[in-house]
């Protein structure tokens, strides 16, 4: 059997120290602020995307990796002998699964295997995570790939929006919507479900608010919460974190809470005091 090298891109909002712990290996995506390109992790986090914005005035547009980039670092490591596991941002929020996809075409069969974690930001974390976990217990590329399938279904993402400005300039968002939201002092909450995200409700009034009603959902799936790993993950929004880890913390005491930042990709798309919590059920 094959050694396993686990790949994925910069949407997992980890930091670069958990992946260098977990020996995983990252495609860095780009964020353009017109003829100036970042690689995301690499070259700009989350902080210094909203101070970027806030210097030039000018919204920036993200995109994945080539499909040059994706075949020369699978081919690199089929050459070093190695099965490639590709895990990253789910295929209904990026075209980066496809792209990924459509090298594996020009690589050795049955040496690249790869995973829809139907997800983003550190859901996709949290499947990364359990796939590490299952190459450490010495299971194959083919192995991993359907005991982490089996999880995705399980994983749950959902985050507060403070600002629409964001998600309107990125196209997820009209501008009368982003008008009268702001108007009405809204703040979406939003979900990952069956691969896609979606408003699950429009809380008004302050962000704290808001906050407290993402809580809910938590609430809800307490008995089922897996303590494995919590993420809270946030961009430029310290104070709500530790809100949150506050309110969380005495309803688990054994349990894993991770606070990340989430990276300039991400942060391009939801803007700053974006706040999440992201977990896994139980079945």
């Amino acid at each position: 059997m094959n050694k396993v090298k686990i790949i994925t891109d910069s949407t997992c909002d980890l930091s670069l120290q958990m992946y260098q712990e977990m020996d995983v290996e990252v495609i860095p995506f780009h964020v353009n602020f017109n003829d100036e390109s970042y690689l995301d992790l690499v070259e700009m986090d989350s902080d210094q995307l909203v101070e970027k914005v806030k210097e030039t005035k000018i919204f920036p547009k993200t995109a994945a990796a080539s499909a040059g980039v994706f075949y020369e670092t699978f081919k690199k490591y089929i050459d070093q002998g190695y099965d490639v596991l590709y895990l990253g941002i789910g295929s209904g929020l990026s075209g980066a699964f496809q792209i990924a996809k459509s090298v594996t075409h020009d690589l050795p069969e049955g040496r690249v295997f790869l995973v829809d974690s139907q997800n983003l930001s550190s859901g996709s974390g949290l499947l990364l995570r359990k796939a590490v976990g299952f190459r450490d217990q010495g299971m194959s590329a083919e192995q991993i790939k359907e005991e982490v399938e089996k999880i995705v279904p399980r994983v749950r993402s959902q985050f507060i929006v403070d600002t629409l400005e964001y998600l309107h300039r990125g196209g997820r968002c009209s501008g009368t919507a982003r008008l009268i939201g702001t108007l009405l002092k809204m703040h979406p909450l939003i979900r990952v479900i069956d691969g896609k995200m979606i408003v699950a409700k429009k809380p008004r009034g302050t962000l704290r608010k808001a906050v407290d009603a993402m809580l809910e959902y938590f609430y809800k799936d307490l008995d089922k919460v897996d303590p494995d790993c919590i993420f809270i993950t946030h961009v430029v929004s310290d104070e709500n974190e530790k809100y949150i880890r506050e309110k969380i913390t005495p309803l688990i005491p054994n349990a894993n809470i991770v606070s990340t930042k989430a990276g300039s990709v991400i942060g391009s798309h939801c803007g700053p005091k974006t706040i999440g919590i992201l977990y896994i059920v139980n079945e």
